[in-house]
């Protein structure tokens, strides 16, 4: 092998275990926390959506919405649904 030359066929299989250990510990991690931040902005949109849904058909609104903002909404959540319902109650939508 070329990582231990010259150390034995037996540490040399050692070393390589122990290396895919230390990369498949990392890879896990990794992906946990990208799912993790994935997974929270996916919530988020979801989220806004129905909340949106919501206030507009259950509450009676009134939100006349373009495909943009729902597009927005989508993308940036419940930070959004509660611009656009500000926006909406001061008269700027």
């Amino acid at each position: 092998m070329l990582l231990a030359a010259g150390l034995g066929p037996l540490l040399s299989e050692i070393i390589l275990i122990i290396l895919i250990a230390v990369v498949l510990f990392l890879i896990f991690k990794i992906g946990k926390f990208i799912f993790r931040v994935i997974g929270g902005l996916l919530m988020n949109s979801i989220l806004g959506l129905v909340s949106l849904f919501i206030l507009n058909s259950v509450f009676g609104l009134g939100l006349n919405l373009s495909l943009l903002e729902w597009i927005v909404v989508a993308i940036l959540g419940l930070p959004a649904v509660f611009v656009i319902v500000i926006l909406h109650l001061l008269g700027i939508l």
